[in-house]
């Protein structure tokens, strides 16, 4: 009798591994990896602080090393060598060269790229690969890949070639050539749009990897953003892109940005999919304290490893010593991801006498029943706080305080 319960267990097992084994693994993520682009054109003590943090985030560096523009010429990057060669992960050097360029200078840029990965590797870097971020107009592919098969042939065997690849080539039949000459390729989600339809479209983002899949016979890895940027003075006739620093130029600064919900529903549609070839994610650009259109780390943190994305929203009541019901008022992000400031805080309170707001609010109701509008919109990152106002009353409501995301 024992011998046959054995045995229907055993059975029992095997079925349940059976049909486990042919139910869709729909929840589980692929083994993608998380690379990340270090962009900043200024290094500062922030970049150390960044990586040190990233350290168990992102398993390569993508570092902007060399930046070609028809109007500013060759410029190469003054990267902090010490600061990567003490975090120690490997590197891509990367080239930016801009697409407005009329022709690429073969004879300028291969020696100036040669000499800056000469120093790199002389300074201790682990440096993998080098990358060449070009824009190019579609027409133009055709002499970008002779300009990749010529670079080709002058980087040592040992390092990786990669490219920036653009959803405007995926209609080119130039471009199975171009990814001939690269060991690997990186699709440019972001910024690929005119600027009235924003900064990212995941579901066109979608139907790009999907059709880029079909083509790429190589390892590709998709670029997504974690920043927002600014335009100034934004009309047909174009405008003037306001990103990490303040240009202080005149005119009207219309804000783009890309919720991190918009990249998290994204990445959930596409992990079910898991498009040939794909080999992971890789974010734009390293979060730095003063980047202030640019997620927080705890922001990217929370996307990455999937945590549910809840904006936990708090005023502080401050009393004033000595000042009998004065309050200074701070609204507060206490949730794990950047969120824009809400639009409304309501608080209920008993004997008023007095009550302004600062900052990003005005008051909009009497003292009685003290209502905070937003006037300027402001992303507040994760533990930071803003100034909201102050009152004067005989007492808060507990538990009265209503704040409208």
């Amino acid at each position: 009798m024992k011998r046959w319960l054995v045995i229907a267990i055993l059975l029992l097992l095997m079925l349940a591994a059976w049909f486990s084994s042919r139910q869709p693994a729909i929840n589980s993520s692929p083994t993608w990896d998380q690379q990340v682009y270090i962009w900043q054109r200024v290094w500062t003590p922030q970049h150390g602080d960044a990586l040190v943090a990233s350290h168990d985030l992102f398993s390569n560096l993508r570092v902007l090393g060399l930046q070609v523009h028809p109007q500013e010429g060759m410029r190469k990057i003054a990267v902090n060598t010490r600061l990567l060669k003490q975090d120690g992960r490997p590197l891509w050097l990367v080239v930016r060269l801009d697409g407005q360029l009329q022709q690429l200078d073969e004879a300028t840029i291969y020696p100036q790229l040669q000499q800056l990965l000469q120093q790199w590797q002389t300074a201790g870097l682990q440096v993998v690969g080098v990358e060449i971020d070009h824009d190019a107009a579609t027409a133009r592919l055709p002499a970008y890949q002779h300009f990749l098969q010529q670079l080709r042939q002058q980087l040592p065997s040992s390092l990786q070639l990669g490219i920036t690849a653009l959803p405007t080539w995926l209609s080119s039949p130039a471009l199975s050539g171009v990814l001939q000459q690269v060991d690997s390729s990186v699709l440019q989600l972001h910024a690929v749009l005119s600027p009235e339809q924003g900064l990212f479209d995941g579901q066109q983002a979608l139907g790009w990897v999907g059709q880029y899949a079909r083509i790429s016979g190589k390892p590709f890895r998709v670029a997504l953003p974690t920043y927002g940027m600014g335009l100034i003075g934004f009309d047909a006739q174009g405008a003037q892109v306001e990103s990490e620093s303040t240009q202080h130029v005149a005119g009207n600064l219309q804000e783009l940005s890309v919720a991190p919900q918009q990249i998290a529903d994204f990445l959930q549609q596409l992990i079910p999919l898991s498009p040939k070839h794909l080999r992971g994610i890789i974010w734009f650009r390293l979060p730095l304290a003063s980047d202030r259109r640019a997620w927080s780390m705890e922001t990217l943190r929370a996307v990455i490893t999937q945590q549910p994305l809840t904006v936990n929203w708090q005023v502080e009541f401050l009393p004033q010593p000595q000042q009998n019901g004065l309050y200074d008022l701070n609204i507060q992000n206490n949730g794990p991801v950047d969120a824009p400031l809400p639009r409304e805080v309501h608080i209920q309170a008993e004997g008023c006498l007095a009550a302004d707001a600062v900052g990003n609010y005005q008051l909009a109701t009497s003292s009685q029943q003290p209502r905070f509008v937003r006037i300027r919109s402001e992303q507040l990152r994760a533990g930071q706080s803003r100034p909201l106002g102050w009152l004067r009353c005989q007492q808060i409501t507990p538990g009265g305080t209503d704040v409208i995301p």
